[in-house]
């Protein structure tokens, strides 16, 4: 990946999804930042295998 410039994404999200990602992250040994990168690469990788 090219990292000319790191993007910042400011997100909201409700008390028990903050929860559950977070035990998610825990359980992956990721951080949550992390574990958010981590799906949406997953979710890139499907969409570009579907085309």
């Amino acid at each position: 990946m090219n990292k000319e410039k790191d993007k910042h994404i400011g997100l909201r999200i409700d008390s028990e999804t903050h929860t559950k990602l977070k035990d998610l992250a825990e359980y992956e040994g990721r951080s949550i930042n992390g574990e958010i990168i981590y799906l949406i690469r997953q979710a890139i990788k499907k969409m570009e295998n579907e085309k």
